[in-house]
């Protein structure tokens, strides 16, 4: 018998409606937006057949006049109102852009919160105005496709985008009208367009794969392994600040000697260099010689120079390569597959240099550009509902270990780096002092042992705990990632149920460089981080006992010691004093410990039957007992 579907009058059954979802790849360079249509991810394009969009806004007095293409056009005439590689900026403090943008020929200006502004003849614009406008662009695009509004988007981020860096995008988004489904690393996203999670053979079935992925202005490594229909991230790695424009600098910087120009070049000249150089870098990959004509001046550049001129920059990422291989306990040899993504993989050297790095010839026969948006369609139009959840499942991993502050300004990490996303862990903490009434929580990012050596995220202060002895509160403290990577922290203390929480959302946060180089640090300082760590742990305890003993001292000795036996017990609290003071060997300090704590066991013996006694006084046996 079949089944026939009722519906109101007036109103249509709707049993296979389709939901319009993207994937969105903002890139440095060019960006890209494609979608599922019958089962097949697809690029959409714009009126004249392009599926690139030049991530450039050109802006007048009124605005953004154009975006993409036309935007372009409007590099070398107009450099100050025309913005690109806005990508490199997103999440980044003012501070930043002496390393980051210091080539961009604009004129910056901080706002309140730290976020570099760019100086246009609209105004000052901060990096998410920006990438809202390119991508409005993208949206328009496909709501032109769809003749439809939009439902949802996933947007792709290098895997290796802090907090900040995933805040902004996400800013960015909604400024833009889209909702955002989830984001995406952008090398998870490559590895779903290729189908890698579609395993041909029970063979097949558990592979460990590696996505190269370098684009105009950032690279990513991923190592990523595919186990009976999960896709976990292993480990991440590489550089925010070093992709395809940083190859075409190197050429075009050699342009300049070369043409004997000055160190500090005008808008203008440093336009016209860098074109020149991307087309050369371009034509180098079909040819062995070009001939570039600049301001008049024939020069020959060869491959084999070219060579010389980019080998240091590619050697980064495989540097970076090797760092996540050791990140996740791997050898080269255990990669199955290797993926190239970015426009910039479309270099013969660097698919040479990959193929010598991993030992095996790399996939590149999807387009490097189009496939972290093939792949991020997939991923939006499983998560819009269009598709089984089955079919796919995402595990991402953050970057950086969260922790928290205790006391001796010592870091305690309660999510690890490399911890599947998303995630939440709890903690318990309990106070220091008797009658506490306030706790600060202070949130913090990084690999070392103290606080003063990891980044801060946030402080907030959890009020109200009832006053009790030093150590009787329990103070639950919650870590939770979600799939984007952002995080939020909440306090509550378990008997009165008071509870504090903060969303963590920084105006910029830390570039690709400082969390490299703290993941360096955490490494060649572990033995040094332990020696303090430990100390520190000392320290706070003999802080802890003197404190205790010294008031306890003060309330009973009187009653409860004869003079030599306070006299001894005063002794050895005065040595712990003066070596928690003078003494940078823990187990010295950890020994004085135990010796101030066996002079004092039997005071507080006698302290605890006194207690008892106090309490018991007036009191029948059958009261005492009940």
């Amino acid at each position: 018998m079949a089944l026939l579907q009722i519906s109101e009058p007036g109103q249509s059954p709707q049993p296979h409606q389709r939901k319009y979802a993207v994937g969105i790849d903002l890139g440095t360079t060019n960006s890209l937006v494609a979608t599922v249509r019958s089962g097949t991810a697809e690029v959409l394009t714009d009126e004249q057949g392009r599926a690139l969009l030049p991530s450039v806004v050109h802006y007048n007095a009124e605005g953004p006049s154009c975006v993409g293409y036309e935007a372009a056009e409007h590099s070398s005439s107009d450099p100050l109102n025309t913005l690109s590689s806005v990508k490199r900026l997103l999440g980044r403090g003012i501070g930043d852009i002496k390393t980051l943008g210091g080539n961009l020929p604009y004129q910056f200006s901080p706002d309140q919160g730290g976020m570099p502004k760019i100086e246009t003849a609209y105004g000052a614009l901060s990096p998410i105005q920006v990438s809202a406008e390119i991508l409005s662009k993208l949206v328009g695009r496909a709501q032109l496709a769809f003749d439809s509004q939009l439902d949802g988007a996933v947007i792709t981020v290098p895997a290796y985008f802090d907090d900040a860096q995933r805040q902004a995008t996400k800013d960015a988004a909604t400024l833009a009208g889209i909702k955002v489904l989830r984001l995406l690393s952008e090398p998870t996203a490559a590895a779903i367009a290729y189908g890698l999670d579609q395993p041909q053979s029970q063979q097949d079935a558990e592979r460990t794969i590696a996505v190269y992925d370098l684009g105009g202005g950032t690279f990513d490594i991923s190592l990523l392994r595919l186990s009976r229909g999960v896709f976990q991230v292993l480990a991440t790695g590489g550089d925010s600040a070093l992709g395809g424009d940083d190859l075409d600098r190197a050429i075009a910087d050699w342009l300049r000697r070369e043409l004997q120009m000055e160190d500090d070049l005008s808008p203008v000249e440093q336009r016209v260099l860098m074109q020149a150089a991307k087309s050369a870098k371009e034509e180098l990959s079909e040819v062995s010689e070009v001939r570039l004509e600049i301001l008049d001046t024939t020069i020959l550049l060869s491959r084999e120079q070219m060579h010389q001129l980019v080998d240091q920059l590619i050697d980064q990422t495989l540097r970076a390569c090797k760092r996540a291989l050791r990140d996740a306990n791997t050898d080269h040899t255990e990669i199955d597959n290797v993926v190239l993504v970015g426009g910039s993989t479309r270099m013969p050297r660097v698919r040479e240099k990959v193929a010598e790095l991993f030992g095996c010839e790399p996939q590149c026969h999807l387009d490097p550009d189009q496939v972290v948006a093939l792949g991020a369609a997939k991923q939006a139009d499983l998560l819009i509902g269009n598709k089984s959840a089955d079919d796919m499942l995402l595990l991402d991993v953050i970057p950086l270990s969260l922790g928290i502050e205790t006391m001796g300004g010592l870091t305690e990490k309660i999510i690890h780096r490399n911890t599947t996303i998303p995630v939440a862990k709890a903690q318990e903490f309990t106070t220091f002092k008797d009658g506490q009434t306030a706790m600060s929580i202070h949130v913090l990012q990084g690999e070392r042992e103290l606080v003063a050596d990891c980044r801060s995220l946030a402080r907030f202060e959890l009020r109200g705990i009832p006053p009790m002895v030093a150590g009787s509160a329990k103070i639950q403290v919650t870590y939770q990632v979600d799939a984007d990577g952002l995080l939020s922290v909440s306090a509550r203390e378990q008997t009165s149920g008071v509870e504090s929480r903060i969303e963590v959302r920084p105006s910029y946060g830390l570039g690709d460089a400082e969390i490299t180089q703290m993941l360096q640090d955490s490494f060649s300082h572990a033995q040094q981080d332990m020696q303090v760590r430990a100390l520190r742990e000392q320290q706070v305890e003999a802080d802890r006992m003197i404190e205790d003993l010294q008031a306890a001292i003060d309330q009973d000795a009187a009653d409860l010691l004869d003079q030599s036996e306070l006299q001894c017990l005063q002794v050895a609290l005065a040595e712990l004093a003066q070596l928690r003071q003078t003494s940078d060997d823990h187990r010295q300090l950890a020994r004085q410990i135990e010796v101030v704590g066996k002079t004092s066991e039997d005071f507080a013996a006698r302290r605890m039957d006194a207690s008892v006694k106090r309490a018991l006084a007036g009191l029948s046996l059958d009261d005492a007992l009940k």
